[in-house]
């Protein structure tokens, strides 16, 4: 199988947590046309005592997959301390996460770590709506001289009432921010936003129908035991099948 669409593809699991997993699931993607795999490696919970990610250790299992199937390998950056860790092990994208995004100050720094490197930088957009929080990151990593590519991912927004999603997507928002810079590809996380794997497909096709540029999907060799989002994310079969269905792959 293999993508037939110029669509940014970037799919993996919400959390590496250990080598056979990181590569179980890289080989299913490998297979669904996937070029793209992202593993969260350090992972802020809103409350303590939850899985916070294996840290350092999962670099060389990123890289592994990346060997072995070829494959760009995409993490989150959240702390500008542990930006030189990702470029000496040459990651290919790094993700700034919603939490992150709200602050400025946060956002300042890790842009100031990645000045003037050649790595491309995927921003999600803040946890409120705040259409000029999410425009002020992406602006910061512009003069910030990043070499690669920027890339904004919409995930939805918190609330405080919840209806069939986990994030409410308020699309209104990333179309405005498409129409403001049209040279900003603006990708989906349908996973985020579904907070239900059952509903991944629905949201995936109507980001694709509105001109969203892709789709940055969770998904994982086993998600019943999954140690984070266990809830919202897909088999690499699974997955597969999406992509077909969407007419992404033959």
């Amino acid at each position: 199988m293999k993508l037939v669409s110029d669509k940014i593809i970037v799919s993996g699991p919400c959390s590496a947590e250990n080598r056979e997993q990181v590569l179980k699931t890289a080989e299913g993607l490998a297979a669904c046309g996937v070029t793209a795999f992202r593993a969260g490696l350090w992972k802020p919970r809103t409350r303590p005592g939850c899985f916070e990610g294996v840290g350092a250790e999962g670099l060389e299992w990123m890289a592994e997959a990346r060997r072995t199937y070829g494959m760009r390998i995409a993490t989150e950056l959240n702390s500008a301390r542990n930006a030189d860790l990702l470029l000496k092990a040459g990651m290919d994208i790094a993700w700034i996460g919603a939490r992150t995004a709200t602050n400025p100050f946060d956002v300042q720094d890790i842009a100031d770590a990645l000045r003037g490197c050649h790595i491309d930088v995927y921003i999600k957009n803040p946890v409120a709506p705040d259409s000029a929080l999410w425009l002020g990151a992406i602006e910061r990593m512009e003069r910030a001289g990043i070499k690669g590519r920027i890339v904004a991912i919409h995930r939805g927004f918190c609330a405080w009432e919840k209806d069939i999603f986990r994030n409410n997507p308020i699309w209104s928002i990333p179309l405005w921010l498409k129409a403001q810079r049209p040279d900003i590809p603006v990708v989906c996380d349908p996973s985020h936003i579904s907070g239900q794997a059952r509903l991944v497909p629905y949201v995936s096709r109507m980001a694709l129908s509105l001109g969203f540029d892709g789709l940055f999907i969770e998904s994982h060799c086993n998600p019943a035991a999954a140690l984070s989002d266990a809830a919202q994310q897909l088999t690499p079969e699974e997955v597969g099948h999406m992509f077909q269905d969407l007419k992404l792959t033959e």
